[in-house]
């Protein structure tokens, strides 16, 4: 599909499913935590691996520099950050995925712009074995350090950013919001996602046509679907997020 094709299937399906987005996030002084989902080279630097972008992706390199410019936002007012990282053993698959984000293999690893956040006090790091975030933080004793993450730090709004929107962003709004709903996430109120800072991968109908067992994933469809469906859960979708002067 050609680039004006494309474009008119994006512009064709914003028309028939359109959402508005809640605007602009001003973030205030207290009760606002950041969670980074997936800032790792295995989805975000080129070449890095199975699952990674196999040339410069505009949509990308634009999630990772919001990602930057907020991190060090919340780093300098000590504010939470909360920073998933997609982590697997080589014995552990998970379908239907190649696999990825090894353990030893550095796709695990925060991207190069982000490796300063493993060193800052306010930053929870939690490496994630399954796509859903907010499930990966349940142990088998039912303590969740997400849900004490939120409860600590009195966490009553949490801004999402990552990759990819309509895989780990989707389904770890999804489960916050039904936890939200039935008060095991305590005092959490609202899941907010920031789209400029959230992106997906790109496999075009022409390409996927010539692997055996693939599904087409044209980038800028599957961006606006998977903060459609968050939005239809629940979540509030901005596209803009400054802070108090």
């Amino acid at each position: 599909m050609g680039t004006e094709a494309s474009a008119s299937a994006v512009d064709l399906l914003r028309s028939q499913i359109p959402f508005q987005t809640d605007g602009e996030l001003l973030l205030p002084p207290r009760g606002v935590g950041l969670v980074l989902i997936d800032l790792c080279n295995g989805f975000c630097t080129v070449g890095a691996g199975n699952l990674a972008p196999v040339a410069p992706n505009k949509q990308i390199e634009k999630m990772v520099g919001e990602a930057v410019r907020l991190s060090k936002l919340f780093c300098d007012r000590n504010w939470p950050i909360f920073a998933f990282l997609d982590t697997h053993y080589p014995d552990k698959p998970e379908p239907p995925y190649p696999p990825h984000c090894i353990i030893g293999t550095g796709e695990e690893n925060f991207v190069p712009d982000l490796e300063w956040l493993e060193k800052e006090p306010n930053v929870t790091i939690k490496r994630k074995n399954c796509i859903d975030g907010y499930i990966s933080c349940i142990e088998k004793d039912g303590s969740s350090v997400f849900t004490d993450w939120v409860g600590k730090y009195q966490i009553k709004t949490v801004l999402v950013l990552g990759i990819c929107t309509d895989i780990c962003v989707f389904d770890f709004a999804s489960s916050t919001l039904a936890a939200r709903n039935i008060d095991r996430v305590p005092p959490l109120q609202d899941v907010v996602i920031y789209s400029e800072g959230c992106a997906t991968y790109d496999l075009p109908v022409e390409v996927a046509i010539n692997i055996k067992g693939a599904l087409a994933h044209p980038q800028d469809l599957m961006h606006h679907i998977g903060l459609y469906m968050a939005k239809g859960r629940g979540a509030k979708v901005v596209d803009r997020v400054v802070v108090e002067p």
